[in-house]
């Protein structure tokens, strides 16, 4: 049994200093993976800091027009959210697409963009892993890694981020706002994630004791042209092995802009700007499509297990662009 302290925080400024001064310190809303993460004994925190109490917990409008989401925001009511329906259904499918509808009643908005990964190796401690003791290796190179990314690794580390909302917030292009010792500030969602480099153990770029508040999401939300597509390997409650939002915007047949964002392939959800900018201008086509998969999956690399992912996200990104041109607000009322 691992002791830690336990504190209940009654506003925001004590619960950052509360995690700013232990680095060991973990903040815990639903608590869906950090308590399985202490379970497997992969987290050893001296102190947890429940943070469920505090004011983050409502939907309203963002200041640009957008969205202004919450981060103890539950999944299952974001997903359901009236505005999150209308306006950004893209992000709606997604969560409704991840973990069960237990898991999404629990889980939190801001918990969601900082989950680890799945990695049977990282869940192990028997086994070398470098995004859980850095330096000592990383067995899924050479082990059994079907699950694994063909996108953005690195010779340290060849995990995936698990979370199907945040490759919505990766397509809508959202802003994460946090606070921590030194003051608020924004993250565009593109920063917010990290590749793994030589320092797979940091998943995303916050700074020690940084507290996600809200995420906020643009007044483009993609609603007439949108696709979440997820390939996994049973239909209910398992991780993607390959997702894909896609994100169109068209102007008779003609796309005036297009975003494609990949879970399940990399360290963090995979866009290429350039990538999608080789749809703009054009009409609506299956080998423009192609285009842009072949372009998107540029330098994926195999290890093995995984190489097959390389040809089924192919597929899968020129379906889901299919799907995108094809659908409107009137095609998901029908449904």
């Amino acid at each position: 049994m691992n002791r830690f302290a336990y504190l209940r925080a009654d506003d925001v400024g004590a619960a950052v200093r509360a995690v700013a001064a232990d680095p060991s310190a973990r903040f815990i809303a639903g608590g869906t993976n950090l308590v399985d993460l202490i379970k497997e004994n992969v987290e050893r925190p001296t102190r947890i800091v429940d943070i469920t109490r505090l004011p983050l917990g409502e939907i309203g409008p963002g200041e640009r027009g957008g969205l202004r989401i919450g981060a103890l925001v539950k999944n299952s009511d974001l997903a359901y959210h009236p505005e999150v329906e209308r306006r950004y259904p893209l992000l709606s499918r997604a969560i409704l697409s991840g973990a069960s509808a237990q898991l999404r009643n629990m889980a939190s908005t801001g918990g969601n963009l900082m989950q680890r990964t799945r990695c049977s190796y990282f869940y192990d401690t028997t086994t070398p892993c470098n995004k859980r003791e850095p330096g000592t290796g990383c067995a899924a190179l050479g082990g059994f890694n079907r699950m694994h990314a063909i996108l953005g690794a690195s010779e340290q580390c060849i995990a995936v981020n698990p979370s199907d909302m945040s490759v919505a917030l990766a397509a809508l292009e959202a802003v994460v706002h946090v606070t921590g010792p030194e003051g608020d500030r924004a993250i565009a969602f593109a920063e917010f994630h990290r590749l793994p480099g030589d320092a797979p153990q940091l998943d995303t770029n916050l700074r020690q004791g940084e507290l996600i508040t809200a995420v906020e999401l643009p007044a483009l939300g993609f609603a007439e042209h949108h696709a979440y597509l997820k390939i996994r390997d049973r239909a209910s409650y398992a991780f993607a092995l390959v997702s894909v939002a896609a994100a169109l915007e068209l102007q008779g047949g003609t796309v005036t802009e297009a975003r494609v964002a990949l879970g399940g392939v990399a360290h963090k959800p995979w866009r290429d700007r350039e990538a999608e900018a080789l749809l703009v201008g054009r009409r609506v086509a299956l080998e423009h499509f192609q285009r842009v998969a072949d372009a998107l999956l540029q330098g994926a690399v195999g290890r093995g297990a995984n190489d097959f992912k390389i040809e089924l996200a192919r597929r899968a990104i020129v379906r889901a662009l299919s799907h995108a041109a094809r659908r409107t607000s009137r095609d998901d009322a029908r449904r």
